[in-house]
């Protein structure tokens, strides 16, 4: 068996036509689509890098894009300042966070600080608790790009016993319970689990969100089954050049699975639209616009 691959790229594309659709109804209707990302860091960091990125992308979609930097040294005190100045704004209809936080930063305070109705990261506790009663929100992006990609692939998920290998609060928990919301009977474990061999092996679909290579092997895949790789981690090869890489032994997986999402260019993209998608939506209810 060779799987097929799930192309979050391809899939990516997809979804950014989408938007830009719905970008475009709500500024016919005299709305405007803004996203406004507070950065904390200095220098070249990834999380500049990101930022520009994400500038890009967001003109490419008719997306206005906002970045406000923090001063006063990353501390906590001044990056709040700058969540709770943005949530009184009432420009801003969308916003997010750089991560990482300068250390000793708690990012749990930051998040809990932005406005639900504006935190299209979904990472406000208020908006994760959402989710697990099935309210509408916005949702944790990483979460809604791994459903969404499991979904492509035709996969029934009602009933399908589903395997999720790592708990983060905002990435492993929040993919758990929107596969419950599919009713799928969802097993929710770690790295550390008993037998958390033979429970991969018992998997329909299998999502790994942990960040260690190499953890998901060949002999942990149910022969047919979707296996999502959401973990990441930057490693160093013998020539000293680093890649990224993440939680499935890709080659040998794929000579069981049925899917597999490679890494990179699988849940990152989708991620980034799943970002996207939930500033327009935030923009749509700011607006008075239904979903079309």
């Amino acid at each position: 068996m060779s799987a097929r691959v799930i192309d979050g790229k391809a899939l990516a594309a997809e979804a950014r036509a989408g938007i830009e659709r719905r970008v475009a109804l709500v500024r016919e209707s005299g709305g405007v689509v803004r996203l406004d990302a507070v950065l904390s860091c200095s220098g070249d960091s990834p999380s500049r890098v990101y930022a520009q990125n994400q500038a890009r992308t967001c003109a490419e979609l008719s997306i206005e894009y906002v970045l406000h930097e923090v001063g006063g040294g990353c501390s906590l005190e001044a990056i709040c300042e700058k969540v709770v100045a943005l949530n009184h704004d009432p420009a801003v209809i969308g916003m997010m966070v750089h991560m990482p936080l300068a250390d000793g930063v708690d990012a749990y305070e930051v998040q809990r600080l932005i406005d639900p109705s504006k935190d299209v990261e979904g990472v406000n506790p208020a908006n994760i608790g959402n989710v697990v009663y099935g309210r509408s929100s916005l949702a944790p992006c990483t979460g809604l790009a791994a459903v969404r990609m499991i979904e492509s692939t035709g996969a029934e998920l009602r009933g399908a016993r589903c395997v999720v290998v790592g708990a983060s609060d905002v990435v492993g928990k929040p993919i758990a319970v929107l596969l419950m919301r599919r009713e799928a009977t969802v097993v929710s474990c770690n790295e550390w689990t008993w037998g958390v061999e033979e429970l991969c092996a018992s998997a329909d679909v299998l999502v790994s969100a942990v960040g260690k290579p190499g953890l998901i092997r060949a002999e942990m895949v149910k022969p047919g089954a979707v296996v999502v790789d959401v973990g990441t981690s930057r490693v160093t090869d013998e020539s000293g050049k680093t890649r990224t890489v993440g939680d499935v032994e890709f080659e040998g997986v794929c000579r069981v699975a049925g899917w597999v999402s490679p890494m990179p260019w699988g849940v990152g993209p989708m991620t980034v639209a799943a970002l996207l998608s939930n500033v327009v939506e935030a923009a749509e209810r700011a607006n008075g616009i239904g979903r079309r």
